[in-house]
Order: C-alpha cells, then structure tokens, then sequence
C-alpha cells in the first residue's frame, strides 16, 4: 500500500450511480495513512449516505453551506485551506459543466471555487452516461476544465448502470487511489521516453515444454509505475507474467528471447532510458520440435542441442544513440553468489554506465528486494525493502544521473 501519511484528501461527491465505488476509495485511502474529510452534493445522498461515509472517514461528512458546524459558518473556506488536494469521485456531466462557469450553488462547488489555485490541487473523476461523455459539450467542459489547471482523470469502458456500454464509467476506486499517489511524485521525469523489460523468457522444446526461470516480473512492473508516477512515458515489454498492465503503461507481450530482442530494438531509438530488468534465456533449443516429445522405451533422455539467445542489453548498449549519449542504458544483474564481483564484470562487460545487482534467490517471486547500484565510480546499497518502494528510490537515483548524461 501506498503511503499517503502525510496527506488531506478533501474527498466530494456528486450525483450518479458511481457513489457506490467512493465507499472502497475512503478505505484506501484511510488504510494509506491520509486523513479524509468527505463533503457530499445533496444529489450524492441519493446514492450513497453520509452516515456510510462518515463511518469509514472517521469524520463527519459536510453537505450544505449553511452547515453551522464551523464556528465562522464558512465551512466552503476552512476546508478548502485545509487539504493537500480536493477530489472529486464521481464527478458528473452537471458538476463539471458548473465549475467552468465559477457557478457555486452547494457546498462542494462553492469549496471547489473558493480554493487557493497554487495550494490547493482539483483532481476529477469522471463518471456518467456514454453518451454524456462523448457529447461535444462535455468534451469542452473537461478540455476548459484542464485549461483552467484541474486534473481530469480518464474513465473506463464497459457496462453502464443503465444497461448500456461503452466509455464514461468511473475508474475503479485502484486506479483513482494509484493516479492520487502519482500526483504527488515529483515529476522529475517529465518529457522522458522510458523503456523496460521486465519478467522471464519462454523458449518452448515442444509444444508443451519449455525452458523458462523464476523471474516474477514484479520489479521491472514496479519500475515502470515508478517512471510513470514521475512523469515519463513508458513502454514495458513483458515476458509472460501473471501481472496486470500498470495505469497509463503501454505494454507489450513477447514470449522468447528473441521476440524480446525485436521488439527492444523496433523501440528503442524512441526511448531516453533503457531498464533492462528481464531475466532474459541465454541460451534456446536449436530445433525445436513440431510434436511432443515422447518418453523412449528405453527411458532414455532426449538430446537438446543449445544455440545462444541474442544479448539485448548489449545490443542496445553498443548502439549509436547509447555511445551518443542520448541513451542511458540500466542493467540488472542476478546472480546466486559473488554478487558484487559479477555485477561489476557484467556492467564492464555490457557497457553500460549502471549496473543494478540482486541475489536471484532472495527475489524471484517475492515482494522485496535489496539492490546494488554499481557504477564507475562507486557502489550503493538500498536496503531490502518492498519493491515498490525500491522502484521509486531507483527511478529517483536514475532522474539525478540522466542530468549530467544526456545530451539532445
């Protein structure tokens, strides 16, 4: 879970069907630390009640501008000075085409109006009707909306309350969560193309078997929401992981080495940064076998002749754009001992200005992790820590060093 201790999330609510899905962001957003308070649209009501939220908020809900509550009965301006950001979920067509007219008839849009534009952020989640949404006035309405300094979350596609299907759904109460903690990172990034692998490689003998390793995929899925939280565009291109695709992540999925390879090098001379966090097969089956290979009578083991994978990190690395510097290539290094000694021999051996090195057996499949950045110059540790958590530190190491690398 994400840490938001430090946090104030003014939480709105405005009319529509999507109240339900507000109940499930306040839990995460409380279990991450941050305090809520929840203001509400008389038309929320209908949907969901204050009581509900104000259980699961720990405070009590605010709903009109005449509330008495505060002792200065300017609930519209005390609130507002107090949050780290207001969020409205679900935002309707109506509560959105009433801010870009500064309109103020209830308490949450007179909040939204009387805020201090350069302290106090507007994050909006959009959720109505398909046709709502695609109708020329909204479109205008969230394009005014961004213009005017709001933050105007996508929605989803899919099976609407009234039976119909298509885009306008609110985002799931995850995704809302994930695209609040990403506001809140440093955009440090911003302007980058990033492009990771990430997870293992499958060279398949037959039709059934392959050769394959326990690589999860979680840390290079880690890093490619970190990138993403600060700012850059990222590509990821998998191997085959059971991992959702990150919010806002093009994803790409391969299976071999060499799929792996193709599509790294079609991307690449798109990308600023290369993380090549793959646990890549070094070697595949030279022929591989249209049918099952079947047990001999004589029990004895079939014969499997190896040739070599291509080595992507290397090709990227001896690349124009790389000797260019107009590339920085990170490598990752796993090894099951002498883990310093071969990450240092392999970051010399690749050609690579960074070398990030972990035991391949104190991480395959967990959660946790404890890296070696190892450079020309020097080496630090990050301590064992969540891999989540190592991503960011990482993806931050990596935004201090690109300013002295880079060249456009």
């Amino acid at each position: 879970m994400k840490d938001l201790s430090q946090k104030h999330i003014v939480l709105g609510l405005s009319g529509g069907i999507a109240c339900y899905k507000a109940a499930e962001l306040c839990r995460l957003l409380i279990k991450s630390g941050a305090s809520v308070q929840v203001v509400m649209t008389e038309a929320a009501t209908q949907f969901i009640t204050p009581v509900t939220m104000q259980a699961l908020s720990g405070r009590e809900v605010f709903v009109s501008q005449w509330d008495d509550r505060q002792s200065n009965n300017m609930a519209h301006i005390n609130l507002s000075r107090q949050a780290s950001a207001i969020l409205v979920a679900p935002a309707s067509a109506d509560f959105m085409a009433k801010l870009i007219h500064g309109r103020a008839d209830d308490l949450l849009s007179l909040m939204c109006l009387a805020r201090p534009l350069e302290s106090t952020p507007l994050i909006l989640a959009p959720a109505m009707n398909k046709e709502m949404w695609s109708h020329p006035a909204t479109q205008r309405n969230v394009n005014q909306l961004r213009q005017d300094g709001a933050v105007v979350l996508g929605v989803a596609q899919g099976e609407q309350a009234c039976g119909e299907t298509g885009d306008g759904r609110m985002l799931e109460p995850m995704e809302i969560f994930e695209e609040l903690c990403d506001f809140f990172v440093p955009k440090r990034l911003s302007g980058r193309r990033v492009l990771i692998n990430a997870g293992p490689t499958f060279e398949p003998i037959d039709p059934v078997r392959g050769l394959t390793n326990l690589s999860s995929g979680k840390m290079g899925f880690a890093l490619a929401i970190a990138a993403k939280a600060s700012g850059a565009t990222v590509t990821l291109i998998s191997g085959p992981v059971h991992l959702g695709t990150p919010q806002g992540v093009r994803r790409i999925n391969v299976q071999t080495a060499k799929e792996m390879h193709d599509q790294v090098m079609q991307e690449v001379d798109q990308a600023d940064v290369f993380i090549a966090t793959a646990a890549v097969a070094d070697w595949r089956v030279k022929s591989y076998s249209d049918a099952k290979i079947k047990k001999s009578p004589a029990r004895q083991a079939p014969e499997l002749e190896f040739e070599e994978n291509p080595d992507i990190l290397s090709a990227v690395a001896h690349s124009d754009r790389a000797r260019k510097h107009q590339l920085f290539c990170v490598g990752f290094s796993a090894e099951s001992h002498d883990l310093l000694k071969h990450a240092s021999e392999k970051r010399v051996r690749k050609g690579v200005p960074l070398m990030v090195g972990n035991v391949g057996p104190l991480t395959f499949g967990r959660d946790d992790n404890e890296l070696l950045l190892i450079d020309d110059q020097a080496v630090k540790t990050l301590e064992r820590s969540s891999k989540e958590k190592l991503a960011h530190l990482l993806i931050a190491d990596l935004a201090d060093r690109l300013n002295g690398f880079l060249k456009e």
